[in-house]
């Protein structure tokens, strides 16, 4: 082989197992170069596992020491795992599990660092052969030295591990000994709560629980009177819940009486603006009259009327001036949309009336009676069947009122409908709401009357002013109603007898709901009688849309 002048071999004349030697030479020191870079990051962790003496790492045990690493952070991972599902669980069984599974990547730790070391062992023979024995020691430790350091290491961070892992059962074994008394305090109250909640709603029908919510609610706020709501307020509230005014248009016109009279002795407050100081007052006026009973869809529309009459006032007014202008807005909507809103209905009405006819009603309705009156008032002859249905019985106030006028009339219950509706000419209802859908809205009991109409072919006409059109769509009863009280709806006898229905709430498996409203599908009215003309219930939305914007 030649040689040189300085006496080193030529690249020429080396071999190919020298060039691959000089390869895996170069690439173990790029290893060993970041190695050292990784293991001064974690010079802090390594002391304080076990004091261990820094040295310097040698190139042809780079790819070993890169391997531990790896096999330390495997068993780091299983130790997290186990102590994670020993927290939840509270074990020592799988606790356990995780130090066999800690030793077996321990021990392919071990293996694999063997392994590679046999490798190593390998290529520096090969180096030691080509450059000489001086090459056999690195740093004047030999390879059963650095052997000896690496397994120490390991042995420092099980030993580590192991006191981490005890230390964690004893912590747990305290816990574990401590009487849970404030758990077993939480539960029984949780469980005595539940216990009188069931007490309570025993009798509840689960298809309308909403329903009971909220009456429940109203009940309870009827009993805490706010000193600040107006005495006019507060007894027609008391009269509301009492059932002494009753009917949609009534109860519409005592309101926007009560709300006169709390405008005319309304002060505004210092710094205030009258028309927010008036608004937050009739606010907490009509939330106590909810308590006492749900408002209906025409006292609705009237507020909303007034509030959005208050916006339009100019900010030069005087409170004197705002407070005369509020009664006269009061004064024409009752005026417009009530009183004359029913003189043409009275009149459009009649000329649907002949001589002869047989008219059937059901309950009370102020508007109906309006209209009978006026009939037979102009000469008109007819007979008037009226339907009656418990537990308000509401078509006794209504046959006697129309008997005081001279006008032939019948009574009937509910149950005795389909036995006198073929004799029947025509059927007249009122109506608690109309809605955007075109279903009508009224006492319960209003969709069976119509159902037998149109099963013997009887025309139904619906008697409703425009200011009950209400936006909201309901297909149903369920949905949104008005729950009465269900001991009206027991049988008193008026000679003394106690009912059957007496002791009903003794009786577990006795349930009695008393819904106030029921919803009549368009399909089963033939028209709905308007102050504005006869339409047919499809034509609602078009109502709406000509109406005013704040009804």
């Amino acid at each position: 082989m030649s040689q040189k002048a300085d006496g080193r071999p030529s690249l020429s004349q080396k071999t190919r197992e020298e060039i691959k030697v000089e390869r895996e030479a170069k690439k173990a020191a790029k290893a060993a170069a970041k190695a050292a870079k990784g293991k001064s990051d974690r010079v802090d962790s390594v002391k304080n596992v076990a004091p261990v003496a820094s040295c310097k790492i040698p190139v042809g045990d780079a790819k070993v020491d890169v391997a531990t690493e790896k096999t330390n952070k495997v068993v780091e991972t299983d130790d997290i795992k186990s102590k994670s599902v020993a927290a939840g669980c509270e074990t020592l069984e799988e606790s356990e599990s995780s130090d066999k599974k800690a030793k077996v990547a321990t021990d392919v730790a071990g293996s694999q660092p063997d392994r590679k070391a046999s490798k190593v062992e390998a290529i520096q023979s090969s180096n030691v052969v080509q450059n000489g024995p001086a090459e056999g020691k690195l740093d004047g430790r030999s390879k059963a030295e650095l052997r000896a350091e690496r397994r120490a290491k390991q042995e420092a961070q099980r030993a580590a591990k192991q006191q981490q892992s005890s230390a964690k059962d004893s912590a747990k074994s305290e816990e574990s000994l401590k009487p849970p008394v404030e758990t077993v305090s939480k539960c029984s109250a949780k469980k005595s709560v539940v216990k009188s909640t069931m007490k309570e709603n025993v009798h509840e029908v689960h298809l309308f629980q909403h329903l009971y919510q909220e009456r429940q609610q109203s009940l309870f706020s009827i009993a805490t009177v706010n000193s600040n709501i107006h005495p006019a307020i507060v007894r027609l509230g008391v009269q509301y819940a009492s059932k002494i005014i009753v009917g949609s248009n009534a109860r519409c016109v005592a309101l926007l009486a009560a709300i006169k009279r709390v405008i005319r002795d309304f002060v505004k407050p210092p710094q205030e603006d009258f028309t927010r100081g008036l608004e937050a007052y009739l606010k907490e006026s009509l939330k106590y009259l909810h308590h006492c009973r749900p408002l209906g869809v025409s006292m609705r529309n009237a507020v909303r009327h007034i509030q959005w009459q208050m916006t339009q006032f100019s900010t030069t007014l005087s409170d004197e001036e705002a407070k005369i202008k509020l009664l006269g807005i009061i004064k024409t909507y009752i005026e417009e949309q009530i009183k004359l809103a029913d003189d043409a209905i009275s009149v459009t009405i009649q000329s649907k009336i002949s001589d002869g006819n047989v008219i059937l009603t059901y309950g009370y309705s102020s508007l109906i009676h309006k209209i009978l009156v006026e009939a037979h008032a102009a000469g008109k002859q007819f007979r008037v069947i009226v339907v009656d249905g418990r537990p308000w019985l509401e078509g006794k106030e209504q046959l006697r009122r129309l008997a005081k006028h001279g006008i032939d009339c019948s009574y009937i219950l509910i149950n005795a409908l389909s036995f006198i509706m073929p004799e029947v000419s025509k059927v007249f209802l009122g109506a608690h709401a109309i809605l955007a859908n075109g279903a009508v809205m009224s006492r319960v009991g209003t969709a069976q009357v119509a159902l037998i109409a149109k099963a013997f072919n009887v025309p139904v006409l619906v008697a409703c002013e425009t200011h009950k059109s209400c936006e909201r769509v309901q297909t149903d009863s369920i949905v949104h109603n008005e729950l009465g009280n269900a001991d009206e709806l027991v049988n008193h006898q008026p000679n003394g007898k106690r009912s059957l229905l007496s002791n009903w709430r003794t009786k577990k498996s006795l349930n009695l709901l008393n819904i106030t409203y029921d919803v009549t599908p368009a399909d089963l009215v033939t028209a709905v009688v308007t102050e504005l003309a006869i339409l047919p219930c499809t034509s609602v939305p078009v109502i709406l849309r000509i109406k005013p914007s704040e009804i």
